[in-house]
């Protein structure tokens, strides 16, 4: 598909597309530097857990955009390699959800802040440009496409860190 000339905000768009190349690069460089051989997919998965806490693999698979059977097919890859694992309700053994380990936190937190050292080069680099409107044209932006505020964001992580007492290990 071919970049449209000339419509409203098309430069803006392309801008945003750049950009957006950009970050997914710092991402997979990020990760590229992990040894546990994690794809990105695989890693939105782990950054879905992180935020969301346990979820039921059906509301990973919806969240990533992919079919269910892709979903739990990447799950398993991630129990295997021991950054998730299943957990049963204590409540009710039906509910299955799965959970990040200490070693899957462990990787979302070193890939994150090794993008967090690459984005604050990069805005260093650029200081000039960071005017108020431009922040808050990104923040905006980030609201609209329903992305937590990064302080949001680390406390979802924090509160996500400890097991829950009332789920138990899934063999």
């Amino acid at each position: 598909m071919q970049p449209s000339s000339g419509a409203p905000g098309d430069a803006t768009v392309q801008a945003l597309m750049r950009a957006s190349r950009a970050f997914v690069g710092m991402t997979a460089r990020s990760l590229a530097a992990v040894e546990n051989d994690v794809t990105l997919p695989q890693f939105r998965a782990l950054v879905v857990l992180a935020v969301r806490g346990a979820q039921r693999s059906i509301d990973i698979a919806e969240e990533l955009g992919v079919n269910p059977s892709t979903g739990t097919r990447m799950l398993d890859r991630l129990i295997r390699k021991g950054l998730v694992r299943r957990m049963r309700s204590a409540s009710d053994r039906r509910v299955v959800r799965v959970r990040l380990t200490p070693a899957g936190h462990d990787i979302v937190e070193r890939v994150l802040m090794r993008r967090r050292t690459e984005l604050e080069r990069l805005v260093a680099e650029t200081e000039g440009l960071w005017q108020p409107a431009v922040i808050e044209a990104l923040s905006a932006f980030a609201d609209a496409a329903g992305e937590a505020s990064e302080p949001d964001w680390w406390l979802g992580w924090a509160a996500h860190r400890d097991d829950d007492p009332g789920e138990q290990v899934s063999a």
